[in-house]
């Protein structure tokens, strides 16, 4: 069967989610997890990928982006993420096979409220699993405090 098309929505806001192989803990390693921020803030850089939060677990991530610098901006950052971090995870480990359970999964954020519902749960991410009792202990995610600036989209977002 087929894979379905992604959508493009310009100015759209998505909370994707990548999951490890048979939800192994892939990324339980600290070198894991910053070598795949480093990833991701390289597609920032090369693709102006637009973050406005994040977390990366042991075995999957959470990152929430706006849709609005072109068709290509998203899949090509995670095909660079994903694909990059699963190539030296598996050249560093000598393994073969598959990194990731599937492609990402992607949920279109519908207004204001489902913004700040995704921001709160990608934050409190590690807080449920029991790992800190408060995000800001996590140093893998973007915890996002009050009135924070990222790529100066929230004043936009809010104000109009």
């Amino acid at each position: 069967m087929a894979r379905a098309n992604r959508h493009y929505i310009p100015g759209q806001v998505w909370h994707l989610t990548h999951r490890c192989h048979k939800r192994e803990f892939l990324l339980k390693l600290v070198k894991d997890r910053r070598k795949w921020l480093q990833w991701l803030f390289e597609a920032k850089r090369r693709y102006g990928l637009i973050i406005l939060n994040y977390t990366v677990t042991s075995n999957h991530i959470h990152l929430l982006v706006l849709d609005e610098q072109g068709r290509d901006v998203i899949p090509q950052s995670i095909k660079l993420v994903a694909g990059r971090t699963a190539q030296e995870y598996n050249l560093r480990k000598n393994r073969k096979g598959a990194f990731w359970e599937d492609r990402y999964h992607a949920t279109a954020v519908e207004s204001e409220d489902h913004l700040l519902r995704c921001l709160v749960y990608i934050d409190l991410n590690m807080v449920r699993a029991g790992v800190v009792s408060h995000p800001s202990e996590w140093p893998f995610g973007g915890y996002v405090r009050p009135f924070t600036l990222i790529d100066g989209w929230f004043v936009k977002f809010f104000e109009g």
